[in-house]
């Protein structure tokens, strides 16, 4: 089984997404490097992936969906001025939490946010 940290920024009820060229919208998130927890992947997947550095992170959930463990985190970030797509993140964008069913993403990142959001 494939494991992932997956990272949710929120701000004024809107969620922080990426894709890759020609894919669809995700959150950030990656696999877990050999010996690296959950918690930092999360933290060095949204840096790599977006230029954002965490000032908090808290374990939102765990959900396993086909052969991958996603381990999920809400992220507070110190440097939203900086947000950019980097590596092969091409588009970042901040979406409406109660708009992301319209968009195309993936049935496991949808109940992801779908959850996150029952939270608020």
């Amino acid at each position: 089984m494939k494991v992932r940290a997956t990272i949710i920024c929120e701000r004024d009820r809107h969620v922080l997404l990426v894709r890759k060229r020609g894919g669809r919208w995700t959150l950030p998130g990656g696999k877990l490097e050999r010996g690296e927890s959950a918690a930092d992947a999360a933290v060095r997947e949204l840096l790599e992936e977006t230029g954002l550095r965490v000032d908090e992170l808290v374990y939102v959930l765990e959900l396993e969906s086909d052969d991958t463990r996603h381990h999920v985190f809400e992220a507070s970030v110190l440097n939203l001025e900086q947000l950019r797509p980097l590596n092969e993140i091409t588009d970042c964008i901040w979406h409406p939490l109660d708009a992301v069913h319209n968009l195309n993403i993936s049935d496991t990142m949808r109940s992801i946010v779908g959850t996150f959001v029952r939270r608020l």
